[in-house]
């Protein structure tokens, strides 16, 4: 589901991408979790998925973090 939220956050679907999200307890999904309240403006929120994620807090810019999750899933697949 991760993937798949991501593809909906790049088309601006930010609830439907948060939907497929919520509930997966992975840290794939904690990760971009994170990414998508970073992208609401709720870092403080983004910070607590990014440590469920086991990552640092991102301050790169949105475009650039986006595209490094998708790197990093699509090389898992």
């Amino acid at each position: 589901m991760p993937l798949q939220a991501l593809w909906w956050a790049g088309r601006n679907e930010w609830d439907t991408a948060h939907a497929l999200v919520m509930n997966d307890e992975s840290e794939d999904a904690a990760w971009v979790h994170a990414y998508l309240h970073r992208v609401e403006g709720d870092l403080s929120n983004a910070g607590y998925w990014y440590r469920r994620a086991g990552r640092t807090p991102q301050s790169a810019p949105l475009e650039r973090e986006w595209l490094e999750i998708v790197t990093t899933l699509l090389a898992r697949t």
